[in-house]
């Protein structure tokens, strides 16, 4: 039986552009799972009311209910420990953890200053307004000014990626010579841009793009296949 998994999408069903959701979605693939992903919309709140949460993603396996893509993630690691590692050991499931971290505080609200407006254009109607008013509650001010002169943000956005950038000129992944979870983690973030956003973040001859599309191109193009634009 697969593993089930409510995962965010847009006005288009098949748009599913939810950074959290594409770490879950990544790892799940990683491990070699068979997965029934299930679109799920902020209106939807009804739909996931049994796992007593109200964010995606959620993963229901064997019955279980998992929730929150971090704890998704351990409990994979946890629950098949003879399929492929996702943190190839404690060392690394410690510095998954701080990829983690810096993804949601720093790598994501730099994104959403880009993509923000874009990810609203996308929604169903049914959830505009909620999504209109509750990040005009979270940030004070309207999408549009939240989200104005992007060109003129972009280079201090590319410097933020110097770390990534010089990690990953030395090695293919994140990971070392295969992607771990800390990859999807951070791919996460990039394919909630290319999901609803045109605006281009990445330079081609960049070596955070190059590791990009190389996972773009994992697990049969998993990723590359979705609908999206860069």
């Amino acid at each position: 039986m697969p593993i089930k998994m409510y995962d965010l999408a847009g006005a288009e069903p098949d748009r599913r552009f939810s950074p959290y959701c594409w770490r879950t979605k990544m790892a799940l693939a990683h491990k070699q799972l068979e997965v029934e992903t299930i679109p799920w919309r902020f209106s939807d709140k009804p739909l996931i009311a049994f796992a007593n949460w109200e964010r995606v993603p959620v993963i229901v396996d064997q019955g279980k209910p998992v929730v929150d893509s971090w704890a998704i993630a351990t409990y994979l690691e946890g629950a098949y420990p003879a399929r492929p590692s996702l943190f190839g050991g404690g060392a690394g499931l410690g510095l998954a953890r701080f990829h983690n971290a810096w993804a949601d505080t720093v790598l994501n609200p730099a994104l959403s200053r880009f993509a923000m407006l874009d990810a609203y254009n996308h929604l169903s109607p049914a959830d505009q307004p909620y999504f209109r008013r509750s990040r005009l509650e979270r940030l004070g001010v309207s999408l549009e000014e939240y989200c104005k002169d992007r060109e003129g943000r972009l280079p201090a956005f590319q410097q933020l990626l110097e770390p990534l950038r010089q990690t990953l000129a030395a090695q293919p992944y994140l990971g070392g010579e295969a992607p771990l979870y800390p990859d999807y983690i951070v791919f996460g973030s990039f394919m909630w841009s290319r999901c609803i956003s045109p605006f281009r973040l990445l330079d081609e001859t960049d070596p955070v793009n190059a590791w990009r599309e190389r996972l773009l191109d994992a697990f049969g193009g998993l990723a590359r296949n979705a609908p999206g634009y860069w």
